[in-house]
């Protein structure tokens, strides 16, 4: 599954905890019970705090909190009110201006725009209008038709308030000239007053004990009463939102890191394989984009083979060159294989070392091209009882061991560099039409000085089966090029017997280990004769035995180089003699006893790797 695919999983398996906690958090943050101070006025729906969200209130409920803690109601006009008393069941609020002069703040208050309406203290209080005058003497004030504004006068300038509907006949007005009207209670005193709001907003939800708040989902402002949550329970609630809104952030967190940090490591192993592409340009092995190796392969039409590196097709360069197409596993690796691969083989040029065509590296599709050697693998030859193919004549095994021979020589010799391949088996051999030997898969493939004698490793590369023993442990000696000579000694005798080194079959149940049994055959001076029907086959197939045991001796230092084993091919094989007894424990000499462990049943031994 892909990362984009896990965090779209992950959050939509998620989504209903995720509603859960933004509707407790959003329930919390409005039901919480708040205040400006302890002694001011608790707030809660209709009115809202200005730093909550606009649901948690009614339109022209706003409300806020000065530096000294003190309720403010904002009111249209900039007409700002101290909010001494909130009564949620009568639908009151007490206001007072700040200042202590509430007809400088009245002159400009307009309640039309506003939910709130001035309300009668008293049941004899009533509205009367009044008209303020500024005179330049001092009046003489009655209590109930003209009264002085002490807060808004000044010396020279006394502010007077006469009832409309007094007879003006009964004051000297000469010096003064009017300024504004207003109708509020005639009562009004202590320089504060109630106001109440309309009682189609909440309506009785206090008084039936309920809460109010805003209908969800409407374009208009409609209230609606509910049960009033435990105090427990909103607690338990605002502590859950708040412990799955963690939780969740968490793991959104985690999940980004872990797509990030998984995207940044294939764009770094990318870039790498670019840079040494960039480098690699002016070399003959041609480029191709992805949309090519479709084309070439007709959509990967003809499959020739598949295993743990990828998958191989027959394409087609043009009519006359056919070529073989390696798709290789995108999630395998971080691209050494391919570079190991494409960088090798641009050092070898040798009639049995397979020809890189081209390649393909378009974004994360990585394939190699290869030349069409039409007989595929030697495998499918040796093995024939099991795939039903025509068995090789004994001098074509041995000319086909030979050409082996020459191509690994020739890696550990003929370059600049010496090649290490540490995966020959049968199945990496390739056979033209006339059954040439082509050696394949340079994926394990390592590079070192002809000077070097040794090289270090952090595991064991190769195929169990041909691994060396020094490869698995320490304790035999080096890894070197001596470890590819081991690799073609066990591919000599499954050449030689026909199947695979190990063979446990039903005809077979004991799981005889061939190259101890054939060791001990010729030991004991009897003649091979396994599939022997011409005058020198038993010579040939003596021939090839010996080189192969004396390949596989389990010490590196006991193992001819592979220009001693083409010698040996070459030559008529009446000197080669018996090598020591490698499957002993004893002495060299002996035959019957127990051999050690085999190499691929020893634990790995971690080694430092030195490049």
């Amino acid at each position: 599954m892909c990362s984009s695919s896990i965090i779209i999983l992950s959050l939509f398996s998620l989504l209903p905890v995720t509603i859960l906690a933004e509707n407790a958090v959003s329930q919390g943050e409005c039901m919480v019970l708040s205040n400006c101070s302890e002694q001011g006025p608790l707030i809660r729906f209709p009115f809202r705090l200005k730093d909550q969200p606009d649901h948690c209130g009614y339109p022209g409920f706003e409300l806020s909190c000065t530096e000294k803690k003190q309720t403010v109601l904002d009111l249209p006009y900039s007409v700002k009110l101290l909010v001494k008393k909130i009564d949620y069941t009568l639908q009151e609020i007490r206001v007072q201006d700040p200042d202590n002069c509430l007809p400088r703040q009245l002159q400009n208050l307009d309640l039309a725009g506003s939910p709130f309406q001035f309300e009668l203290e008293n049941s004899w209080d009533y509205f009367r209008d009044f008209t303020f005058v500024n005179c330049s003497v001092n009046k003489s004030a009655n209590q109930y038709k003209l009264r002085s504004i002490p807060c808004l006068s000044v010396p020279g300038n006394l502010v007077y308030a006469i009832l409309s509907n007094a007879d003006l006949g009964d004051f000297d007005l000469s010096s003064c000239r009017k300024i504004y009207n207003i109708s509020l209670p005639y009562r009004m005193s202590n320089n504060s007053f109630p106001m109440s709001w309309s009682k189609s907003i909440c309506g009785k939800c206090e008084a039936e004990g309920k809460k109010c708040r805003l209908k969800s989902n409407n374009t208009e402002p409609v209230t609606e009463c509910i049960e009033k949550p435990k105090t427990g329970a909103l607690r338990k609630l605002v502590v859950a939102g708040s412990i799955v809104g963690s939780f969740l952030l968490v793991l959104v967190v985690i999940v980004l890191y872990y797509v990030y940090t998984k995207n940044k490591s294939r764009k770094d192993h990318q870039m790498k394989i670019e840079k040494f592409l960039e480098d690699y340009k002016a070399l003959k092995p041609s480029r191709y984009t992805y949309a090519d190796i479709k084309k070439i392969t007709s959509h990967f039409k003809d499959k020739l083979g598949e295993g743990g590196y990828g998958t191989v097709y027959k394409g087609k360069l043009s009519n006359e060159i056919l070529v073989a197409v390696k798709i290789l596993n995108n999630f395998k690796g971080n691209g050494e294989e391919f570079i190991n691969e494409v960088g090798t083989m641009d050092r070898i040029h040798h009639i049995n070392v397979v020809r890189l065509v081209g390649f393909c590296s378009d974004g994360f599709r990585r394939a190699l091209i290869y030349e069409f050697l039409p007989n595929e693998s030697l495998e499918k030859f040796i093995f024939s009882a099991a795939d039903k193919n025509p068995l090789l004549g004994w001098e074509k095994l041995r000319s086909i061991a030979l050409g082996i021979a020459k191509g690994i020589e020739y890696l550990h010799q003929g370059c600049d560099q010496r090649i290490l391949h540490f995966d020959i088996k049968p199945h990496n051999i390739l056979l033209d039409q006339n059954f040439n030997p082509k050696i394949s898969d340079f994926g394990l493939a390592k590079l070192c000085s002809k000077e070097q004698s040794a090289v270090s490793m952090t595991a064991a590369r190769g195929t169990m089966g041909y691994i060396a023993p020094e490869m698995l442990s320490r304790n035999f000696g080096n890894v070197s090029y001596k470890s590819d000579v081991y690799s073609f000694g066990m591919l000599l005798l499954e050449m030689v017997g026909g199947r695979k080194n190990i063979d446990v079959t039903v005809e077979n149940p004991s799981g005889v280990y061939f190259p101890e049994w054939v060791y001990n055959h010729l030991d004991q001076g009897k003649e091979l004769q396994i599939r022997i029907e011409e005058e020198g086959d038993a010579k040939i197939a003596k021939k090839l035995t010996i080189v192969g045991l004396r390949c596989i001796q389990w010490y590196p230092v006991d193992r001819p180089t592979m220009k001693t084993v083409v010698q040996m091919l070459e030559g008529e094989g009446d000197n080669l003699t018996m090598p020591p007894n490698p499957f002993s424990s004893t002495t060299p000499t002996s035959t019957t006893a127990s051999r050690p462990p085999r190499p691929l049943q020893q634990e790995l031994e971690i080694l430092s790797e030195l490049e």
